[in-house]
């Protein structure tokens, strides 16, 4: 991939923080903490503030726990990042869950390309062997699209794929 793809796009781009805290409940086999989803950004950095453990991540169709190791943090390749790898990376469903006992806090902060822009697979990687697999859409338009759906696993990534018919 060259340089320029990816600065051109998250050059400018916009940083979001949140702070995140899940209240210990008698009965957490009824509840979620945070539906599954992915991130949409490109990348997203979180900090598991009291070591409790809560995160998961979905691999082989199976929910795994995310260990919080002391003072580290974890990285989450987002949406945005698999768009314009072509797939190359590929952004993680996740989610948070509740403890009976003791409440979870965490910080994360996402990193997004600027809103005036325009996003897709960098055209470094595009070539008649490896053909763009998502569109090619507006930055603002993506977000748009986002934030009128329901946060549910994968399925806004999914909107994005090209569907090649032969």
């Amino acid at each position: 991939m060259e340089y320029n793809d990816m600065k051109n796009l998250f050059e400018d781009g916009k940083q979001a923080f949140r702070i995140n805290y899940y209240p210990p409940c008698p009965q957490p086999e009824l509840v979620i903490g945070l539906n599954p989803h992915s991130d949409a950004v490109g990348l997203t950095i979180l900090l598991q503030l009291n070591e409790m453990e809560g995160l998961q991540i979905k691999k082989d169709g199976m929910w795994i726990p995310v260990i919080p190791l002391p003072n580290a943090f974890v990285v989450n390749v987002g949406d945005i990042l698999e768009i314009v790898t072509n797939g190359i990376y590929r952004s993680i469903e996740h989610r948070a869950t509740v403890n009976s006992v003791k409440e979870r806090l965490s910080m994360a902060t996402f990193y997004s390309p600027k809103l005036d822009g325009d996003m897709g697979p960098a055209p470094s990687l595009i070539t008649p062997e490896s053909p763009a697999l998502f569109k090619r859409i507006g930055v603002a338009y993506y977000f748009r699209g986002l934030f009128s759906r329901k946060l549910d696993g994968k399925s806004y990534v999914d909107v994005m794929r090209i569907q090649n018919e032969e």
